[in-house]
């Protein structure tokens, strides 16, 4: 599974604004400040809804610090996604949030 930091996520959401980009924070997290163009699955609710993602490109999965996402990764990884955890989560992203 690749890792990439909020800095190279940062970078290419300016150039890809259709990258997915999968926030499994739970929603009242999400809903208090997120990336613009991220959708929101929450870890709680992440098995009923994995078939919902698309398989088309490669999934980046962000959360609050790095742990959620981690597992949600591994857990795309382990069903064949290609897969990218953000590493360092919201707490280290420094771009707009909405």
């Amino acid at each position: 599974m690749k890792t990439i930091s909020t800095i190279e996520l940062e970078t290419l959401l300016q150039s890809n604004e259709t990258l997915n980009l999968i926030d499994v924070r739970e929603t009242d997290e999400f809903a208090g400040g997120h990336i613009k163009q991220a959708k929101n699955v929450p870890l709680s609710e992440f098995g009923a809804k994995v078939d919902e993602l698309d398989r088309s490109k490669p999934i980046h999965v962000i959360c609050a610090a790095g742990g959620r996402s981690m597992n949600a990764s591994a857990y795309l990884d382990s069903l064949g996604f290609d897969v990218v955890n953000v590493d360092g989560g919201m707490m280290s992203w420094t771009g707009e949030t909405v």
